[in-house]
């Protein structure tokens, strides 16, 4: 099915069908509010009953997501969603499995499910609402945060790194990787839509206002002066080109990212990098866009589509393996449980 047909596909169902009889209970302001509706719209538009999709959560702000969809919905374990997720997806394959988590609960307290449920390749979006802080615990500094964050538990400043999401999801060899945010509602909706197409794991960040306990923490990237200045939109087989009149652009030299000028550095649009999101390497060079905006010479943050490829599922191979063993193996279950090394202690 193509991005096309599941635009026009079951019209009949309304994104106010996907909301469910729940009090939503996020601070006002909240930028969960936005992935919600872009979520609800987009849930309308593919066309999927709302009875083949589940979404599971871990725990925080974020993970209350399932109540508010009028879908099956499963609230669970901190930072255990993966392995949730991963069961009901190999018990019905044939339903639209989500996933919903924080910076938190990923990339903490649940840093080993992520991994391993991007290197498996399950066939599920990963939302990860990444607002650089705990928010449900009232203002905590998580594993995003930036150096010398003054939190609740950082009085005198954070002294640790902050996690690249999407370099980390590189590393982990997903096969989507995509960033995006909640001030862009119709980027955010092209995302989603695509993490829903792609056959395998999806990993999306999505940078989330929390304006209670970390506001302004991707203003430089939201805001309407600043952003052009500071992001860097991803266009399939395009030069990349930023700036608020686009007269910005990147090449490479060698394998090091460049910002040259378009008005008087000599270089055109012929030279600049053009973006192939299933180009491994550049994909890599890509996630590495992690500058503090705010020092000379940082280069933008990407958004977009940073890297996607094929490679079987989980969920296929598993089942692809049940059916090769079958008729093949005439041991019993407990010969298989004990298998033929044992040792007897004395």
């Amino acid at each position: 099915m193509t991005q096309e047909d599941i635009t026009t596909k079951n019209a009949t169902i309304q994104p106010k069908d996907f909301a469910s009889d729940q009090d939503v209970r996020w601070c006002p302001g909240c930028g969960d509010y936005s992935i919600l509706k872009q979520t609800q719209t987009i849930l309308a538009e593919i066309g999927i009953p709302r009875e083949n999709i589940v979404f599971v959560s871990g725990i925080g702000c974020s993970s209350r997501f399932p109540y508010y969809l009028n879908t099956y919905g499963m609230h669970t374990i901190h930072g255990r969603a993966p392995a949730i997720a991963t069961g009901i997806k190999l018990a019905r394959p044939e339903l639209s499995v989500w996933i919903i988590t924080g910076d938190g609960d990923a990339l903490s307290i649940g840093g080993n499910h992520l991994i391993h449920i991007l290197r498996r390749n399950v066939n599920i979006p990963i939302l990860l609402f990444n607002n650089e802080i705990y928010g449900l615990t009232k203002g905590q500094y998580s594993p995003t945060s930036k150096e010398g964050m003054v939190s609740k538990s950082t009085p005198y400043g954070s002294l640790d790194h902050p996690f690249n999401p999407v370099l980390l999801a590189m590393g982990a060899e997903a096969t989507f990787v995509a960033r995006t945010m909640d001030r862009d509602p119709a980027h955010l909706r092209e995302i989603l839509k695509a993490g829903h197409l792609h056959k395998g794991s999806a990993f999306i960040e999505i940078y989330q206002n929390c304006n209670v306990f970390n506001d302004g923490a991707f203003e430089i990237f939201t805001e309407k002066d600043t952003k052009p200045l500071y992001t860097l939109f991803l266009e399939e087989k395009q030069p990349l080109v930023f700036g608020k009149n686009r007269e910005w652009g990147i090449r490479l030299d060698g394998y090091k990212p460049q910002i040259v000028s378009l008005q008087d550095s000599g270089f055109g649009l012929d030279d600049l990098w053009i973006h192939d999101s299933r180009d491994r390497y550049k994909a890599q060079i890509l996630a590495t866009f992690f500058d503090d905006p705010r020092k000379e010479n940082a280069l933008p943050r990407p958004f977009g589509i940073i890297y996607q490829s094929q490679r079987p599922c989980y969920e296929d191979l598993v089942y692809q393996q049940i059916e090769n063993v079958k008729g093949k193996n005439t041991k019993s279950l407990k010969e298989i449980i004990f298998g033929t090394a044992t040792w007897e202690v004395h």
